[in-house]
């Protein structure tokens, strides 16, 4: 299972940073690359708005 960023994403930036394994990419909004996403939820944790959701 991994973790894929929802509409409630504000961009900030701040699940980037926290990603162990680069996973999150930037654009309009932030997205999670379900091939090298290793469920950690490190991303979750940070979100401010909780836009990183288990799939």
């Amino acid at each position: 299972m991994s973790y894929k960023i929802s509409d409630e994403c504000i961009a900030c930036g701040a699940c980037q940073s926290e990603c162990p394994v680069e996973a999150i990419s930037e654009g309009d909004v932030y997205t999670i690359d379900a091939g090298k996403c290793i469920d950690c939820g490190a991303c979750a944790g940070v979100c401010p708005v909780g836009a990183p959701k288990p799939e």
